[in-house]
């Protein structure tokens, strides 16, 4: 039986650091004992891993000390990750700040579904108590999905080797800045060991997400204009997350067989609350409206897999199954009061507005593969296979009837609210969409000497059917099919003890989002034009390189330094279709197909090391940088990719006191400005820095409590838009409005006790 052991794991949330440490992310050993586990002592470092594609590997216990709440949390502290989301959110990973659907998340190897239109996963779905290690793998493999342009985030969660015994996590949070429920609570057990004849993982884990944040917006019609009015908005995020994982591993017939599945549900409701004034004088004469927007959302991940592996045909033979699903349920409220549309101001009402929406998607995966490795002589390693899937999405957004009605002025009686009436859905919002893939690859490996490299193949086809049930006159039915032939190579050269060169080239797809295939018209979609999408859209297509130079400090230490490149080719982009749009003259139909090229680019620096070179064997430092740039030509010249931010940094340092049974830390990070422009509207985007600290103290022998805090330095986002009515107008820089937004939220704070059994 073959048994994999990821050392400094083995208890990720208890082996803070000073668990027994491997430079390298894999090696062969027994299953760790909870007893074993060092609590504190050596500070937690990325891993030097010997795969030949360029990856970065980062163990639980390099994120735990912080308390992420979420994978997105854990990930903010990699080299090149990006979120455009609000504050305290990190939910669509941007490698290399492009757009998420650039980038591929998978969990234990496999794909999932996200529910995404962009077909990207949402991580902060995900609680980081799940997770084992985080990989960042920058350049493709012909054994994985192509549709990797930025890279892929592999999330590795525990598996049935992964411990021996258990632990318990109790938590307190406390956000001590909001008045929308200040405390929340986070709960978590694991336990692995023998069952029967083979390994038992589980773990459970509840966590209470509160998301209290402050808005406000100041609008004008055009730059350098008289105020037109200000908005002040309160946006509470509350919910529960809970999570359950299984896995087990057993000697069958010769082989290993392997199952595994987790399930995560994510319960929120957002209230959104705001006031706007005239003028930006905010007094009850020159109140403008009133507004209470509800969304209540449920969410639920489950994830099914199972794999078996065996000697046969002269090699080894894997066959794999998995299943997930993805179910998305919303309910959306909102109540609008307007005054001033009279003389009489506030508390005199004078239009009354009603709206409701339901969101309702469903998606499923059903994969397979069978893969077969053979050894060749003189080091070298063949494998091929091949790898299906097969995904249903169905969407359905609906709405009632708008209720509106005017309020006459007091003393007459305020009519009453009607009932909202049966919900219908939106233009393109009752869809379906199937798509198949059948992948065969083949890829050939060896070693000779400080050479290390693979190559492959990867032939990927895929069939699409699209059937959009609000398209007029009636229910429309569109297929179109793909085929690609990916590449790839990479090559590790071992140049010293300590260092190493590390080339990869590949090629690459992006699929087609998930909203743009679907032909039904949308009214006013880009400012008063409308859109209609495009069923028949192919791929973009994508060949880069990375180059990367690696080097070994001291024992445990790694600094490194990458170089990308991406050019890519058949871009989706909004195109006019000459036909005038639902408001008249002035106005266009506008729609997607592949056009265009661009270039993406950029350089990764990152640092991870304890300072024993200079007898601080118990500090650890760390550090990346990444700046990242990219080029693309549109309807109104060059730009950057949209909302690419223009640089990534972190940099941080642990502090251990084995005399004390304590140790201590910080991270900061800061993400550059990002700018996207779509039609009839531009936005630039800006993010304050972050700020995280912790303090751990050891009770005894297997209890630990920490205290960490985040955000401590109010982090805000800042938004600038510009508004047009069309294109044209876009074009000559005739406003439709003009807005500047700010969003804050304060310091959140947790007090975790952890304890081993």
């Amino acid at each position: 039986m073959r048994m994999k052991l990821f050392l400094g794991v083995a208890l990720a949330p208890l082996a803070f650091a000073g668990a027994a440490f491997a430079q390298d992310a894999e090696t062969d050993g027994p299953v760790t004992a909870v007893e074993d586990v060092i609590v504190t002592g050596q500070p937690a470092l990325r891993n030097r891993t010997d795969d030949t594609v360029p990856t970065l590997s980062y163990d639980l216990d390099y994120f735990q000390r912080f308390e992420p709440l979420t994978v997105g949390d854990a990930l903010k502290r990699v080299p090149s990750v990006a979120f455009l989301s609000d504050v305290l959110e990190s939910d669509g990973v941007r490698l290399r700040g492009l757009d998420p659907g650039y980038t591929k998340i998978l969990i234990d190897g496999e794909e999932v579904p996200g529910g995404g239109v962009d077909r990207s996963f949402f991580v902060d779905r995900i609680p980081a108590e799940l997770i084992e290690r985080v990989e960042v793998v920058r350049s493709s493999s012909a054994n994985r999905s192509g549709d990797a342009v930025a890279g892929t985030i592999n999330i590795v969660l525990r598996d049935a080797l992964s411990l021996d015994g258990g632990y318990v996590r109790l938590g307190a949070i406390a956000f001590p800045d909001s008045d929308y429920g200040q405390f929340g609570g986070t709960y978590g057990a694991v336990w692995g060991g023998q069952v029967g004849p083979g390994r038992l993982l589980v773990g459970a884990n509840v966590q209470d997400r509160r998301n209290p944040k402050d808005k406000y917006s100041i609008r004008y019609d055009e730059p350098g204009g008289p105020i037109v009015n200000t908005e002040v908005q309160t946006d509470v995020r509350d919910g529960t997350d809970y999570a359950f994982n299984a896995a087990y591993e057993v000697e069958v017939g010769g082989g290993v067989l392997d199952v595994a599945g987790v399930f995560v549900r994510t319960d929120r409701f957002q209230d959104e609350d705001s006031i706007e004034y005239r003028g930006g004088i905010e007094n009850n004469a020159n109140l403008l409206t009133v507004n209470d927007n509800d969304l209540d959302i449920q969410t639920d991940n489950l994830s099914l897999r199972a794999g078996y592996e065996r000697d046969m045909f002269g090699g080894e033979t894997e066959f794999k199954i998995a299943y997930a699903t993805f179910d998305d349920e919303q309910y959306e409220f909102e109540s609008e009061s307007e005054y001033l549309r009279d003389a009489n101001p506030f508390p005199e009402e004078d239009r009354f507005t009603l709206d409701s929406t339901t969101v309702d998607i469903s998606e499923s995966e059903l994969k397979g593969g069978i893969e077969h490795e053979i050894d060749l002589s003189n080091g070298v390693e063949l494998e091929f296979g091949f790898q299906a899937n097969r995904k249903e999405r169905d969407s359905l957004v609906a709405e009632t009837p708008r209720i509106r009605f005017n309020v006459p002025n007091a003393p007459a009686p305020r009519p009453a609210v009607p009932a909202f009436g049966a919900f219908v859905p939106v233009a393109g919002g009752d869809s379906s969409i199937e798509e198949t893939r059948f992948d065969p690859y083949v890829m050939i490996s060896g070693e000779n000497g400080a050479f290390t490299w693979e190559a492959g193949l990867r032939y990927e086809t895929t069939d699409v059917t699209v059937v959009d049930r609000t398209a007029a006159p009636a229910l429309q039915t569109t297929e179109n099919d793909y085929a690609e032939l990916l590449p790839s190579f990479s090559a590790r050269i071992t140049v010293s003890d300590t260092d190493r060169i590390i080339f990869s080239a590949a090629r690459t797809v992006r699929r087609p989002n998930f909203d743009r295939l679907t032909p039904a018209l949308l009214e006013e979609e880009f400012g008063d034009s409308d859109f209609r999408g495009n069923p028949n859209l192919q791929p973009e297509t994508s060949v880069g390189f990375d180059l990367g130079f690696e080097r070994r400090l001291g024992r445990r230490g790694i600094a490194g330094v990458n170089v990308f490149w991406r050019e890519i080719d058949n871009l989706i982009e909004e195109v006019n279709t000459g036909v005038v749009g639902s408001a008249g003259p002035g106005t266009f139909i506008y729609t997607v197909d592949n056009v265009g090229d661009g270039s993406v680019y950029g350089i990764e620096f990152d640092l991870s090391t304890p300072l024993d070179f200079i007898g601080m064997d118990s500090t650890g430092v760390f550090l990346n940088y990444s700046w990242l740039d990219s080029s693309i030509r549109d309807f109104i010249g060059t730009r950057r990719f949209n909302d690419q931010s223009e640089y990534v940094l972190n940099f941080g340092f642990t502090q251990d006191i084995p005399t004390w049974g304590a140790a201590f830390g910080a991270t900061y990070r800061k993400q550059g400005d990002a700018f996207g422009r779509v039609l009839a509207e531009e936005v630039a985007t800006s993010y304050g820095p972050d700020l995280e600290i912790f303090f751990e103290k050891q009770i005894s022998s297997n209890i630990v409590v920490r205290l960490t805090g985040s955000n401590l330095l109010d982090s805000s986002k800042d938004e600038v838009f510009d508004k047009f009515d069309s294109v044209d107008d876009q074009r000559n820089r005739d406003y439709d409005e003009y807005e500047l937004e700010t969003e804050a939220a304060g310091p959140v704070y947790q007090l975790v006790m952890r304890l081993a059994f």
